[in-house]
């Protein structure tokens, strides 16, 4: 039987996750830009106070655009389609603006906190015009959960593949193109991946017809009528609960990789990348197993599951280096994969599309662009926390500068953050 969206139509959708890459960028290379670990070759460009303040600023600008977003795309319709034109808008003022952090002025250091919260800003409202309409795709063509399930692999297929390309390259790429000068090579790195950023969401804007699989719709709600029902369902607010601690302690972990395998375990840039590469690489031997299970079991139970996986493993890398040899960082880098395969890539696209479909049929309007956009504001605030809190975090007992006691303190803050989010999912109801 010929399926209603063909592979290759499935395909050129998750390719447009692209800008998974210039997330990655910002998750891993920010705050080491911004506040570099001692052997990095880099000077401190702010006090890590600063840092958090300009990029709390404009995270509080992020988080306002995502359902004002969500709610035009909703509204809004053309020949290409409601969501579409937004992600062609966006996608290349977003890789402009990821590069732009990169070269803050050194005049003061009022102007360059001035400077960061305004890059920041407009990273984010780009990011937002991208991600909340790209992911309002998956419901918007797909008719049947597993349709949509279908989607959210293949977008995660992608967004592994992106991850693993902004987590894997950018040590190689640091050091061809820096040749010793890690400013250099940096900032040249950032624009060749955000290059690659802009291309794949522009093959998702020209070869998806949006228009051929959607569903006509005719929208009537107010976005104060909407909000009031959505926030009004008990179940939507435990996932969104869930899901933001979640991705607190998640993002938290993509941000130590770089100090632990450099301070903990000692080692050099280039085993980031290979550390990278164990963690992706057993994400993605799970995709598939993932995706057949849920048709069986649903999300509900694969997430706790991966919840309690992600807890243990992450209290284990507190004891790296002093009573676990530093070594074995890289089986436990390889062994996060599994559980942050479903948990970060395959179960949240899903599950809010199969929310935001019940919640539009029940109050008889097509609204996926709001949910996406407020499920798009938690996300923002997982960030806002773990941005905010992981400069003062790491330089505990230091003055100003990382310390092990730092690192070993924010990994303990991610297992808190995971046990949180798994209460919350435990009150979910599937």
């Amino acid at each position: 039987m010929k399926k209603r969206i063909p592979l290759n139509i499935q395909i050129f959708y998750g390719i447009g996750v692209s800008y998974a890459i210039v997330d990655q960028i910002f998750a891993q290379w920010i705050l080491y830009f911004y506040l570099p670990p001692e052997n990095s070759g880099l000077k401190p460009f702010l006090a890590p106070a600063l840092i958090s303040l300009a990029l709390a600023l404009s995270r509080l600008v992020d988080m306002v655009s995502d359902p004002v977003v969500g709610y035009l795309s909703d509204r809004f319709n053309s020949k290409w389609g409601r969501r579409i034109p937004f992600i062609a808008i966006g996608a290349i003022p977003l890789s402009l603006s990821t590069v732009a952090f990169f070269y803050p002025p050194r005049t003061s250091e009022m102007s360059t906190f001035i400077y960061l919260a305004i890059v920041g800003s407009l990273f984010f409202v780009f990011y937002t015009i991208v991600g909340a309409p790209y992911n309002a795709l998956i419901p918007e063509i797909g008719s049947t959960s597993e349709e949509r399930l279908d989607l959210s692999t293949w977008q995660s297929v992608f967004r592994l593949i992106y991850s693993a390309v902004a987590m894997i390259l950018p040590g190689a790429l640091i050091k061809i193109i820096g040749n010793g000068n890690p400013l250099v090579g940096i900032r040249g790195m950032v624009m060749i991946l955000s290059i690659i950023s802009a291309i794949g969401i522009l093959i998702t804007v020209f070869l998806v017809p949006e228009k051929k699989y959607s569903r006509p719709v005719e929208n009537k709600s107010h976005i104060k009528h909407i909000l009031k029902e959505v926030l009004k369902d008990k179940n939507f607010r435990y996932y969104l609960l869930g899901m933001m601690f979640f991705f607190v302690g998640f993002n938290s972990l993509r941000a130590m990789m770089n100090y632990y395998v450099e301070d903990i375990m000692g080692y050099g840039k280039e085993m980031i990348t290979v550390a990278s590469a164990l963690l992706f690489g057993f994400s993605a031997l799970f995709f598939y197993p993932i995706n057949k299970l849920s048709k069986k079991y649903g999300y509900r139970k694969l997430m706790l599951l991966s919840l309690v996986m992600l807890g243990v493993l992450t209290l284990l890398m507190i004891f790296l280096g002093r009573g676990i040899p530093a070594k074995y960082g890289f089986v436990i880098f390889a062994l996060l994969g599994v559980p942050i395969s479903g948990a970060a890539f395959i179960f949240p696209p899903a599950m809010m599309s199969d929310l935001s479909d019940k919640i539009s049929i029940k109050i008889g309007d097509r609204i996926e662009g709001v949910c996406f956009g407020i499920q798009g504001f938690f996300l923002k605030m997982a960030f806002l926390i773990s941005i905010v809190t992981l400069p003062l975090m790491l330089v505990l007992k230091g003055v100003g500068e990382v310390t092990k006691f730092g690192i070993y303190s924010s990994a303990l803050f991610s297992v808190v953050s995971f046990v949180v989010s798994y209460i919350f999912y435990f009150k979910y109801k599937e």
